[in-house]
């Protein structure tokens, strides 16, 4: 069927996802691939020392993204959208955004960036005996609890970025399992919100009076492929202000981004794990089983179907490589050179490979944010080199390529040597791979692991959402996630893999070793400059 026919007669899927700097759409047709995308720019703003992003922010940006979505497809197909076969919202996971009983936000969007929840999450950590990382919403709400914050007696309903969105568009206050468990932990058992901890919470905070329970204000838990609502008229006119778009489109249970890179990448089946990098960064792996004991520095959460995953979240990945990239732009631009971002990039990730296994002893700490996997509450974007180090461009850049995944390594070398966790295939996918070969061979060498990238990993969560709304419309066989992925989506295509180099990975070890030892420079520049 020609892509046209499919978008006029109602038959395309639509994902968006809203990441840390844009938001995506992606159109999708019943083969799965791409028919047409739109996008929004935008990025959080530090206001009162915490992360966030408006509420008007959010709308102008999802209504100016679908609208990009529109333009596309009528300048590729000459055909406006009336009708969807279904929809799907990802988002940025974690965070806290509360609500009252009016459906008005209580204070504002707090995101994953923000690091104040320590002494919240170290009790809540303790209490549960399990790893509570500082940005999850149980996080959030517990530390607005020791603020003694004046919101948190009214809130009736607690939920996400991409829950809060879904809500908007459709009624329903509902919540996809992978982006729950970022909420409070979920039990894999019976995929939901873990019942003994609930109860330990309610328990924690009853001197408190406060007229909720936890199950009170949280989303109701969805597994992927269930039905979780649809549009209704006054979504479509917030989703499309043209006044195109139908109501009654069935939509699928609002994810985050961590799953929906699981999807995208086909690895949502036990034994295989993805890197997402991109402004932050994560690795997700699906265990076979419970990790020994719980780790600071791991985040337990489940794929969209309800397995169990080990991630490792850095909350800075590619902002301050990017930063000197576009260093290098403008001295380019100041010479009179044209400038092709693609070009630029390709030279000077290429130019890294050049350089030594240990990058000539340059150290980069890429934390334009607090890192928590190295105890870091707040982040100061450092370079680090001795008088004798070898500076050269190929070891500068080697530097700032392998300190956006040194976070990453640190924690995962947890789970490969601590835990003898097991892995067939990890697939990375995000901003960091979109130079072919380089971004792959620096992670294959941080993890000592071969590393595939697929040719749609480009097209990234939105992608993904897409994928997932379309499982619960185009089904009809009752398959598992897994299976539907393996046998409808990618059909085996396991993509090109790159195994790492021996030198390679001696070198990073060697580079980590000093990467460790050399934290205090870090520290100390987060406590001299306040």
């Amino acid at each position: 069927m020609e892509a046209k026919t499919i978008i006029e007669q109602g038959k395309a899927v639509l994902g968006i996802e809203f990441g840390s700097t844009r938001i995506k759409a992606v159109l999708i047709g019943p083969d799965n691939k791409p028919l047409a995308q739109g996008s929004h720019t935008w990025e959080n703003q530090l206001v009162d020392g915490l992360w966030t992003y408006s509420t008007q922010a959010i709308w102008y940006g999802l209504q100016d993204c679908y609208a990009d979505l529109r333009k596309n497809v009528r300048e590729l197909y000459d055909v406006e959208i009336e009708r969807l076969a279904a929809i799907g919202i990802s988002a940025m996971m974690h965070g806290y955004m509360p609500f009252g009983a009016d459906g008005n936000i209580l204070m504002p969007f707090r995101t994953w960036r923000n690091t104040n929840t320590g002494r919240a999450a170290a009790e809540l950590s303790e209490l549960f005996v399990y790893n509570i990382p500082l940005r999850w919403s149980i996080s959030h709400l517990y530390q607005a609890i020791l603020d003694n914050e004046e919101h948190v007696a009214d809130i009736d309903f607690l939920t996400t970025l991409a829950g809060y969105i879904h809500w908007k568009l459709t009624g329903e206050r509902v919540l996809g399992v992978g982006d729950a468990s970022g909420m409070i932990p979920v039990d894999p058992e019976t995929k939901n919100y873990d019942a003994t901890m609930v109860a330990k919470f309610d328990e924690l905070v009853a001197p408190k009076g406060f007229k909720w329970t936890l199950s009170d204000i949280l989303p109701k838990v969805l597994v992927a492929g269930e039905a979780a609502g649809n549009l209704t008229p006054e979504g479509a006119a917030l989703l499309d202000v043209s006044g195109h778009l139908a109501a009654g489109v069935p939509f699928c249970p609002p994810e985050g981004d961590a799953g929906t890179g699981m999807v995208a990448t086909n690895a949502v089946l036990k034994r295989t794990g993805n890197v997402s990098a991109g402004t932050s960064s994560f690795s997700m792996i699906v265990l076979e089983k419970e990790l020994s004991k719980p780790y600071e520095m791991i985040d337990m959460v489940t794929t969209p179907d309800g397995s169990l995953v080990a991630m490792v979240h850095c909350n800075n990945c590619t902002s301050d490589l990017n930063a000197w990239v576009n260093l290098f732009k403008e001295y380019q631009e100041m010479l009179g050179v044209p400038v092709d971002y693609n070009q630029l990039y390709g030279l000077l990730y290429n130019r890294a490979l050049e350089g030594d296994g240990d990058c000539g002893g340059l150290m980069a700490y890429n934390y334009v944010s607090g890192e928590p996997v190295t105890g870091l509450e707040e982040g100061r974007p450092l370079f680090v080199r001795s008088a004798n180090d070898r500076f050269n461009l190929a070891n500068f850049m080697r530097a700032n390529l392998y300190a956006s995944v040194a976070v990453l390594k640190i924690g995962n070398d947890i789970l490969f040597k601590e835990e003898n966790v097991g892995v067939d295939r990890i697939t990375g996918h995000g901003g960091l791979f979109k130079t072919k070969g380089v971004g792959q061979r620096i992670l294959a060498a941080a993890l000592n692991s071969p590393i595939s990238v697929m040719e749609t990993a480009g097209e990234g969560g939105a992608w993904g959402m897409a994928l997932l709304a379309g499982f619960v419309v185009s089904n009809p066989e009752g398959q598992s996630l897994p299976e539907y992925l393996e046998k409808k989506v990618f059909l085996g295509n396991a993509g090109v893999e790159i195994a790492p180099e021996p030198s390679d990975v001696a070198g990073f070890d060697a580079y980590i070793k000093n990467y460790n030892a050399c934290l205090a420079i870090e520290r100390a520049a987060v406590e001299a400059k306040k």
